[in-house]
């Protein structure tokens, strides 16, 4: 799995894990990487299958197997405790990795998340699964934005949209590699145990989530014994690449003042 190391380089510095949605790769956090290099040690990674961790996907793919990788990986880098930001499927495997590894992960943010996948995702997903399936690569890169942006932020970034329009198309992760991955992601159902993570949960929704409704992170927050909610009324699923500032400043905000799970 590839990994960068960013930020403040001492060994008991504090680190951030962050962890990207179904794209999987690293790029989704500029953003946020500035800001955040001047506090903490930033652990940016690819997930298993993207980007620069190139691999095949195995048959029967899992959340708790995404888990597992990504808490290897950490390890192999002598990482051993760590707060986890996570965006939609990041954030998920948050809550996986606080369910089977809850002595390394310290704290925990969850961005436009869910503890089961609501009905109007699901439709969204197989929509999206759809146009692969019977368009094709470009057409299902060019309706992506559509559930990530705002329409006023896509019509003004018109520019940018089709810079990363193409490079996604050159470097799209594979069809069977993003339906594995999508169908794990799909699966992930924590209703029955989201009530054992009692790790501080950082959760925020835009109130304008085209794909996840913001009831979701309503319904997460209540079940989870130590979290905090928190709605941003603008920046769709992707708020923390269109409203960054606001973003960085709430987060940094509550990393600051929220504790880290003790051992």
């Amino acid at each position: 799995m590839h990994i960068e190391i960013h930020g403040l380089q001492a060994i008991d510095a504090p680190t951030l894990v962050l962890s990207s949605g179904l794209g999987g790769v690293s790029g989704f956090w500029q953003p946020q990487l500035a800001a955040l290099c001047e506090r903490y040690r930033v652990v940016l990674y690819d997930q298993r299958g993207t980007g620069r961790s190139a691999d095949a996907i195995p048959e029967g793919y899992s959340l708790p197997m995404m888990a597992a990788e990504l808490a290897t990986a950490l390890a192999q880098q002598g990482i051993e405790r760590y707060s986890l930001i996570g965006h939609a499927l990041g954030g998920l495997i948050g809550l996986q990795l606080a369910l089977d590894y809850p002595q390394q992960l310290e704290r925990l943010v969850v961005i436009n998340g869910w503890i089961s996948l609501h009905p109007h995702t699901q439709r969204c997903f197989r929509v999206r699964q759809d146009l692969l399936l019977n368009v094709g690569v470009e057409a299902f890169v060019r309706a992506q934005p559509l559930f990530l942006y705002p329409a006023e932020w896509m019509a003004q970034h018109q520019r940018r949209l089709a810079e990363e329009d193409a490079h996604l198309v050159q470097h799209f992760q594979g069809t069977e590699n993003l339906l594995r991955r999508l169908h794990a992601l799909m699966q992930a159902d924590f209703s029955a145990v989201i009530n054992q993570i009692d790790h501080p949960v950082w959760i925020v929704a835009s109130q304008d989530d085209l794909l996840v409704p913001w009831s979701c992170s309503d319904a997460l927050a209540r079940a989870l014994p130590n979290a905090s909610l928190h709605y941003m009324p603008s920046g769709g699923h992707a708020m923390s690449v269109t409203e960054p500032e606001t973003f960085n400043r709430l987060l940094l905000q509550w990393l600051s003042v929220t504790s880290a799970l003790p051992v």
